[in-house]
């Protein structure tokens, strides 16, 4: 637990980085603590490691990516408990990347071949794709998230299907996204979930300050931080979009 809590500090789960934390999706939660910090407001970071209680009453909930029995463990873990469900229906933010978004599904295929059921936050199922995406992903994401293109790192073998409840992050300017028609995540409510490493945050700051002003209930001024408008500058450029 770290940061600079006080009465009315933004409390931030990092749920089981043990086990879905394998491409740096940490880095997440850094992010929004610093950007609240740079406003003048106090955030409490909450870390919940293997066989340790997810409490539900967090503002915001960050799930990253693991590998595939990693990712069973995890469900296992979070179904049992049931406090990460109960915080989203009552209305806390979530955002759940690659294996944390195939976890908060409906169900996703694992590597052995058997579908497992998810937490239900997002109506999605997720089933294996002929070939691996790697690379670059750039999403123009819902207008509800603003117009800043989304830039980040895909690395996952999932095609992940949208049901009726749930929307998609983003369109897909480059790379594979979720796989099928052309979308890149999804989001159902106030939980999103996205293929987007990077992290995913780092390189997004007005998706970042849209998840805290979901939170806040307060739109905030942007930061001027000059070297992450060259990171995406040069991000960008290496996906081939200007």
């Amino acid at each position: 637990m770290n940061g600079n809590p006080g009465p009315s500090a933004v409390r931030i789960a990092l749920v089981l980085p043990d086990m879905l934390g394998t491409y740096g999706d940490r880095g997440n939660v850094a992010v929004l603590a610093e950007r609240l910090r740079l406003r003048g407001i106090g955030s409490e970071v909450v870390e919940i490691n293997a066989g340790e209680f997810v409490p539900a009453d967090c503002d915001l909930y960050m799930l990253g990516g693991g590998e595939d029995v990693a990712q069973l463990v995890a469900v296992r873990h979070l179904r049992q408990q049931g406090t990460l469900v109960q915080a989203a229906r009552r209305g806390a933010v979530v955002l759940a990347v690659c294996a944390g978004m195939q976890i908060l599904g409906t169900s996703f295929v694992g590597s052995d071949g058997v579908a497992h059921g998810g937490l239900g936050l997002l109506d999605v199922n997720t089933r294996p794709m002929p070939k691996r995406a790697i690379g670059e992903l750039v999403v123009r994401p819902d207008p509800a998230f603003g117009d800043e293109l989304l830039t980040g790192f895909e690395n996952h073998g999932g095609c992940t299907y949208l049901g009726q409840d749930a929307r998609p992050l983003g369109a897909v300017l480059a790379g594979v996204g979720n796989g099928v028609n052309g979308v890149e995540g999804a989001v159902q409510g106030r939980v999103i979930g996205t293929y987007l490493h990077g992290p995913c945050l780092a390189r997004n700051p007005a998706f970042a300050d849209r998840l805290l002003a979901m939170v806040t209930g307060t739109e905030l001024a942007p930061l001027s931080i000059p070297e992450v408008d060259a990171l995406r500058t040069e991000r960008l450029r290496a996906a081939g979009v200007r």
